[in-house]
């Protein structure tokens, strides 16, 4: 072999080498030995390349383990009160947002919000970033919007000769995405290589976003002149999509009272936890054990969404024009697994796949016109499913 040959070969090595350290980053970030070979820049050597194997393995065997001490679940439980405090503080009721918010994030998922105006969306985005001491920032969408306005550009120096990059507002650890559905279809594109591969492209080179990341985007669904429906595919990069409903009166009571006094206006003395210790509570949702009882439940979930399963349902593809994907059954796994953490458990039970099933399915089932003309809910339909679904 020559020279050149022999350094394509090292070339390709230290390649894919770095390709599957993104990948052990995210499946492990807290691993002792990953930052030795990081600090390597890359996998020069059979030996680093033996070495990340290794790691590959010990990082699969962690994964839904169960193996929890009690010192990690009693850090998890005081970080998450830690994170819900400062939501209370901030935040009136909204319950159903602050845990799809906090599931998300836990499984390093993404989450979409349909609602009216003036429901607390963005400050509660703002509140979870400030939580744990992270970056935020919002995007408002709008026909006009460019992808490089989202993900960056490069700039062009006349006094240096050379281009510096500008990084966009989606490298930040909480992104809001305001009216997504009225960005065109190219921007919205823009966004998927952010939130599947967490990183984005800019002038051929590629630049990672933030540890922990997660999106957060709305749209109303009370204007629909103008605007650009989410295509199948984006829709399904979203962990859930979460329907918020207006407070009950007498939490706008409260909103009334402390706007009136001032207390949202208020410093307050608040205990942030740290982006590492976002890192630590997602690495121990992953785990969180899943028998392979609640894995088949699961697929039996899923596929009776497709019209098949334990027992199928007479009638149901009548109303459902495609099911749920293999990702929204990962999706049930995963909100189950971070359900499951933010209860004190190192264990996933059949009602952690049941408590937010309309928030992850809801998105995922494409109804056929019959059903849309009938007004059949897509709530109605998951309801259907699952109970139909022997629980295991």
């Amino acid at each position: 072999m020559d020279a050149g040959s022999h350094g394509e070969v090292k070339s390709e090595r230290i390649f894919r080498g770095e390709l599957r350290l993104r990948g052990l980053l995210r499946i492990a970030p807290t691993l002792p030995e990953v930052a030795a070979i990081v600090g390597c820049a890359g996998v020069r050597s059979e030996s680093a390349d033996a070495r990340l194997t290794s790691l590959e393995g010990m990082a699969m065997k962690e994964m839904a383990s169960g193996d929890i001490s009690a010192a990690d679940l009693a850090r998890s439980a005081d970080l998450l009160e830690r994170i819900h405090g400062t939501f209370r503080g901030r935040v009136v009721g909204q319950d159903a947002l602050y845990t799809a918010l906090v599931t998300s994030l836990l499984a390093r998922g993404h989450v979409l919000l349909e609602s009216v105006p003036g429901l607390a969306k963005t400050t509660a985005a703002t509140t979870i970033a400030s939580a744990m001491s992270g970056t935020f920032s919002r995007i408002q969408c709008t026909p006009d919007l460019m992808p490089n306005d989202i993900v960056g550009t490069q700039m062009y120096s006349y006094e240096t000769g050379t281009f510096t990059t500008q990084l966009g507002p989606v490298h930040a650890n909480v992104v809001l995405l305001d009216e997504i559905n009225r960005s065109s279809a190219k921007t919205q594109s823009a966004m998927l290589e952010a939130m599947q591969e967490g990183q984005t492209s800019i002038g051929g080179a590629v630049y990672e976003l933030p540890r922990p990341f997660t999106v957060m985007a709305t749209q109303n669904p009370i204007e629909e002149e103008g605007t650009y429906v989410l295509p199948e595919a984006q829709m399904d990069r979203f962990l859930m999509k979460e329907v918020l409903t207006y407070p009950k009166p007498s939490e706008e009571v409260e909103i009334l009272t402390r706007t009136a006094t001032g207390t949202f206006n208020r410093r307050r003395s608040e205990n942030p936890v740290t982006t590492e210790d976002v890192l630590f509570l997602q690495n121990t949702v992953q785990r969180v054990y899943v028998d392979d009882a609640v894995k088949k439940y699961i697929v039996a979930i899923v596929n009776t969404t497709r019209g098949g399963g334990p027992r199928p349902i007479q009638g149901l593809m009548e109303n459902i024009r495609v099911g749920a994907s293999p990702r929204g059954g990962l999706s049930l796994m995963q909100v189950g697994q971070a359900l499951a953490l933010q209860a004190g458990r190192n264990y996933v039970i059949p009602d952690d796949v049941k408590q937010l099933r309309h928030a992850v399915l809801r998105h995922r089932l494409v109804r056929t016109f019959d059903a849309l003309a009938n007004d059949v809910t897509p709530e109605a339909l998951i309801d259907m499913v699952f109970n139909a679904v022997p629980t295991p």
